[in-house]
């Protein structure tokens, strides 16, 4: 199988993109949930994740890639579950896609993102990938 893509969020007034930058690399922490442990379990190195800020601003605002596979989450309790993986920044988007104009365009419509809105981590298609890309190359009316 060849590199698969992602998008991977984070509150940016907890952990931002800018912080991502600044630091180099960073892991990937602090993640609860099954689903979202399962794709990052699946995730190699070279992939590529979506920075998505959550919260505020609901945007995607860059690329990341991942760097190092899952290994345990040092801030959870020992013996938990939950996983981290280790990923660097890439590269800023051109223009930040909202998740307004993810929802609005039907080329998107079936998004993990939207499928499943409170999943912290999820699997993007090619085609998704492709096209987030495309439409980050111009701003937002």
């Amino acid at each position: 199988m060849g590199k698969q893509y992602w998008l991977m969020k984070s509150e940016p007034d907890a952990y931002s993109w800018d912080d991502l930058v600044r630091d180099g690399s960073g892991i990937w922490d602090g993640v609860r949930n099954h689903t979202a442990k399962q794709n990052m379990q699946a995730m190699k190195v070279g992939d590529e994740a979506l920075f998505y800020h959550s919260n505020i601003g609901k945007e995607c605002v860059g690329i990341m890639r991942i760097v190092e596979t899952a290994f345990p989450d040092p801030t959870a309790d020992a013996g938990s579950p939950w996983v981290v993986v280790r990923v660097e920044p890439v590269r800023p988007l051109a223009h930040p896609v909202s998740l307004k104009a993810i929802k609005a365009d039907p080329r998107l419509a079936d998004m993990e993102l939207i499928r499943q809105s409170r999943l912290s981590v999820a699997p993007v298609r090619a085609a998704e990938w492709q096209h987030i890309l495309k439409r980050s190359e111009q701003p937002e009316d």
